[in-house]
């Protein structure tokens, strides 16, 4: 257990912390570019992955309890793996699929409640008269930015055919980072999985 303990709170130390930093020292939109290929661009995903929508308000509602609900199952999993004494490849990617999903739901649950908005403005924890939503209703934080390169798809290409295209343009956060690495982990190592 002390194994997927420190990979949860490594994953949720080092998530949170940027996030919060990202809040309290970015605008909503602001970008800082390392390199050509990595710029630190802040955004908040307001739905799922790349910002897709559920329903509005009640549907972020559904989504928010029904993530909590599966965090919950996964480190029900998690935990039982860890008595069962399974490999530690496997304990490793449970553990990072389960950071990374609670360490978005914090935002997703709390976010709203602590911080003020970011639009035109720092955002500041704990600001007087309330954070900018209630509780469940957040926006995740996301920063990390790679347009490794861009552009257009050949004419004989169907569908998209001269369409200009630009790859890598979802950006993510450490959280997201933590469950494709875990996933990715879970793929590779499969046959260990399907022994424990």
């Amino acid at each position: 257990m002390k194994k997927a303990l420190a990979v949860i709170f490594s994953v949720l130390i080092a998530d949170q912390g940027l996030k919060i930093w990202i809040k309290t020292n970015m605008m909503l939109g602001q970008e800082h570019q390392i390199f050509d290929w990595f710029i630190i661009h802040f955004t908040e995903n307001v739905g799922m992955a790349f910002g897709m929508e559920f329903g509005g308000e009640y549907g972020k509602l559904a989504l928010s309890i029904f993530r909590i609900i599966a965090v919950a199952g996964i480190g029900y999993y998690l935990y039982s793996l860890t008595q069962k004494g399974a490999s530690s490849m496997v304990i490793v990617a449970i553990s990072l699929v389960f950071a990374g999903a609670l360490g978005n739901i914090i935002d997703s649950t709390f976010y709203g409640l602590v911080f003020s908005d970011s639009y035109g403005q720092l955002a500041t924890i704990l600001p007087e008269g309330g954070g900018y939503a209630g509780v469940l209703h957040g926006r995740v934080v996301d920063m990390f930015y790679f347009p490794l390169f861009e552009g257009h798809f050949p004419e004989w290409f169907p569908v998209w055919s001269n369409k200009h295209f630009l790859f890598f343009n979802a950006i993510f956060n450490v959280a997201d980072s933590a469950i494709t690495i875990g996933m990715a982990l879970i793929i590779l190592f499969q046959k260990q999985f399907l022994t424990n």
